[in-house]
């Protein structure tokens, strides 16, 4: 490969685990909140975090350029705090990966959470254990399984963006050109054994996130069980 094409794949994987760590701080209580609550409001809450997986990326990273641009109200944030402006810049990136890879996080984390035994933590009630030791020493830890997974689905939907990363980022070699826009741009320029080799990794990539999510899940076969 070119050292373009490594340069993307560098930032590819430098936006994926930024990306990642945010939305495991943001999408833990966020996750917990749709686990736990009986409030009338969680369907709207749960749809509007799932949207990205049903809305063109397109779509979506239309409006985030209108809302981060020079006339959008967190444009005009950026530039009050002195931040400069989000489009085609990698924390533009950064925001608009979040958003488009949150349900990839949130879902498999609700779903751990879910999962939890009410009995654990009223057990741990009785012992005297106050709401954040009940999460941190009891729910956090059955939960195990749903960060990983959560850690794995977010980073690997975030190198395979395209849609959002071309609208929001552009293609600024060094500074938003992604592996998935390098990849476009050579199948464009007919240079098919470049592309090949960066779609041969991001296939290869595919293929260890799946086999690491399936022996993640895999059934828990116990002996007592086996010998039955």
């Amino acid at each position: 490969m070119t050292d373009a094409d490594w340069t993307a794949v560098r930032l590819t994987a430098e936006l994926a685990g930024v990306t990642t760590l945010l939305l495991l701080a943001v999408g833990t209580p966020l996750a917990w909140w749709l686990a736990r609550t009986r409030s009338p409001l969680k369907p709207l809450w749960a749809a509007v975090v799932a949207m990205p997986i049903v809305l063109p990326p397109t779509v979506l990273g239309f409006y985030l350029l209108l809302l981060m641009g020079p006339q959008g109200p967190v444009g005009q944030l950026t530039q009050a705090l002195g931040l400069g402006r989000l489009p085609f810049s990698f924390g533009g990136l950064v925001v608009a990966s979040v958003l488009y890879s949150m349900p990839f996080v949130v879902q498999p984390l609700q779903q751990a959470f879910e999962a939890v035994p009410e009995r654990a933590l009223e057990a741990a009630a009785t012992l005297r254990a106050g709401p954040w030791d009940r999460f941190f020493t009891v729910a956090l830890p059955l939960a195990r399984p749903g960060f990983v997974t959560a850690s794995v689905l977010g980073f690997a939907h975030t190198v395979g963006e395209f849609g959002v990363v071309l609208m929001i980022g552009g293609n600024i070699p060094g500074e938003t050109r992604v592996m998935s826009v390098a990849l476009y741009d050579h199948v464009e320029a007919a240079e098919f054994a470049d592309a090949h080799r960066l779609a041969a990794g991001m296939v290869a990539f595919a293929l260890v996130v799946l086999v690491t999510l399936y022996w993640v899940n895999r059934p828990v076969r116990h002996d007592d069980e086996a010998a039955r």
